[in-house]
């Protein structure tokens, strides 16, 4: 039987992004040169406008080059797809709502201001009215996947400047439905006059939109409690990928793009215990797509445009930043922010974004701009992409200069309560639920995770904030905002995932307060060895609750009672931290750091 030659086609284009992941990116990071532009710097080099281009000459090049873009154009979308889904894993549609000044006020605003200055100086550069039009709303678009990249770099997506942005990014998202839609009225064949034709897509589109949310809501939570119960990650990743694919898919069905599928699924999710374990699976991909993404922005840069042309191909970059930056800053100003967030925001925002790729793409298809301008457009929005690392490090540099407003812009955005300290239960059985209770009855915040998918399913019915996860994923932990806890609680019998969390989040935080669960006294100084701050033996208190029973129950007064379990609790526990010398010493160099600080 003959077998068919294998195309290596598509494993030479996974070997050129692998490499740039695990080689290029890394040495870009030692020079402190942002993954964003990096990935793009890549792109740039191997595309068909780089070394590609060389091929004819030196045919060993075709290797290690991608000739064309639409190859890896699916995974790029991906990476927008995933990109979206997680940072609406943030919000809910009750936060949405919260925040609709911003997304539906401060978002609809910009687009509407850009797109007019912008398509008014495609006039005055020659072109009609509806090639106008399309450029202004093209370039209007800043870019969801880089900015949201670069504010998860800097760790801002929780600042005043990240939810800001984030709330026009998602009116621009939300806004290029209705975009394409007119652009489909106005091609090439189209009745322009049929508002009633419009109008029905529109509604057919939303009533879609419509069903995907109603459907999610009723499968979501069942799909992933019957695959947590398996205790697969392969299988929980597999639910993940199928839910962002399904639901993107569906939308662009119904006219949308996939990205606001994800965006739906991800607040879908938001609502859900499986929110913070669906972060953690599909972060890897969302991280690798992402580079694909930005690979093939720098592959979409023809040098050529910039060699013959680079007094225009300049100018309009800049003067596409300058005025979405102006327009940008005043309108956030005008809602409340002070100059520094203003100046930040518009900056961010200023360059122009991916869905100007999918506008020209499809005006150009419809024959409503011309290819010398959609080369152009294209050009230019790749450019200024590129510059957002650049200019976010910018913003961070003149912000401080500017003096702040009265008005807080705390009240503008709502704060994401679960970045505030909290304590971190780690296990919700009889002992994690018993040290909740006495969490609530004082009133310290906390926030509970566990493996068991039933019970974390029954203990949300009954309003406590616990989430379903593998907690010994330091990732996860990271989700929890471990940063910012006042403690973790580890209430764990597994002994070995126990001491798994606790190394794990001493690393990641020296100053963290540890209390643990131990089987016994020598798991105790165990624990206190790999950085605990308290281990309670399980034994030992038993011991000193059935102590305390008999002697009380004997006759004993009550208070000598208790003032030898203390003393009892006392010994047994210099006893057991005696066993692990070097736990004393972390305990004490802490006590002697808190004592200077305070």
């Amino acid at each position: 039987m003959e077998t068919a030659p294998l195309d290596t086609s598509f494993y030479r284009q996974a070997l050129v992004i692998l490499g740039a992941a695990a080689i290029v990116i890394p040495l870009f990071h030692r020079l402190h040169v942002s993954s964003v532009l990096g990935f793009m710097l890549v792109g740039i080099a191997v595309g068909p406008f780089g070394l590609a281009s060389l091929t004819p000459y030196l045919p060993w090049l075709s290797g290690i080059t991608i000739a064309r873009s639409d190859a890896i154009e699916p995974i790029a979308h991906l990476g927008v797809v995933l990109l979206l889904l997680i940072n609406s894993l943030e919000l809910s549609f009750e936060r949405v709502w919260v925040m609709r000044r911003l997304v539906f006020g401060l978002g609809n605003l910009q687009i509407v201001l850009c797109a007019a200055l912008l398509g008014g100086g495609a006039i005055l550069l020659g072109q009609n009215w509806v090639s106008a039009a399309v450029i202004g709303l093209a370039l209007a678009m800043s870019s969801t996947a880089v900015v949201i990249q670069a504010l998860s770099e800097e760790k801002r997506l929780n600042t005043t400047t990240g939810r800001t942005s984030f709330a026009i990014l998602l009116s621009q998202d939300l806004a290029v439905v209705p975009m394409l839609f007119i652009l489909g009225a106005f091609s090439a064949g189209a009745d322009v006059g049929s508002v009633a034709a419009l109008s029905l897509a529109v509604g057919q589109a939303l009533l879609a939109v419509a069903a995907i949310v109603a459907s999610g809501r009723l499968i979501l939570r069942p799909l992933f409690r019957s695959v947590a119960r398996t205790r697969s990650a392969e299988l929980f990743t597999a639910a993940c990928l199928l839910v962002v694919i399904a639901t993107g898919l569906a939308t662009a069905v119904a006219g949308f793009s996939m990205a606001l599928g994800a965006l739906i699924g991800g607040l879908l999710l938001a609502g859900t215990e499986y929110r913070r374990q669906v972060e953690v699976a599909i972060e890897p991909f969302k991280g690798l797509a992402v580079g694909v993404f930005l690979i093939s922005v720098g592959m979409s840069l023809d040098i050529r445009i910039l060699i013959a042309q680079p007094l225009i191909v300049f100018g309009i970059a800049g003067g596409i930043v300058v005025l979405k930056l102006l327009v940008i800053a005043m309108l956030t100003r005008a809602f409340g922010l002070n100059w520094a967030n203003s100046l930040q925001t518009g900056l961010l925002l200023g360059p122009g974004g991916e869905f100007a790729f999918v506008i020209v793409a499809g005006a150009s298809a419809a024959h409503l701009l011309g290819p010398e301008a959609a080369r152009v457009v294209l050009f230019d929005t790749a450019l200024t992409m590129a510059t957002i690392p650049l200019l976010s490090g910018l913003g961070g540099h003149l912000a401080p200069r500017l003096a702040p407003a009265t008005v807080d812009p705390g009240i503008l955005v709502p704060a994401v309560s679960e970045a505030l300290p909290r304590v971190i239960v780690a296990g919700f059985g009889r002992v994690g639920q018993t040290v909740a209770s006495m969490l609530e009855v004082h009133q310290v915040p906390y926030v509970a995770i566990d493996r068991d998918a039933d019970r974390v399913a029954r203990q949300r019915r009954q309003g406590k904030p616990v989430y379903f996860g593998e907690i010994t994923q330091i990732d996860l932990l990271r989700r929890l905002h471990l940063e910012t806890a006042r403690a973790l609680v580890v209430t764990l019998d597994d002994r070995t995932s126990a001491d798994e969390l606790v190394a794990a989040a001493r690393r990641e935080r020296n100053d963290l307060l540890i209390i643990a669960r131990a089987r016994d006294a020598e798991h105790a100084a165990h624990l206190y060895r790999i950085g605990a701050s308290d281990a309670v033996p399980e034994t030992i208190e038993a011991s000193l609750q059935l102590s305390e029973a008999v002697l009380v129950d004997v006759g004993v007064p009550m208070g000598p009672v208790i003032a030898s379990i203390h003393e009892k609790r006392a010994a047994l526990q210099a006893e057991i931290k005696a066993m692990a010398p070097q736990a004393e010493v972390r305990m004490l160099g802490r006590r002697r750091l808190r004592d200077r600080l305070l």
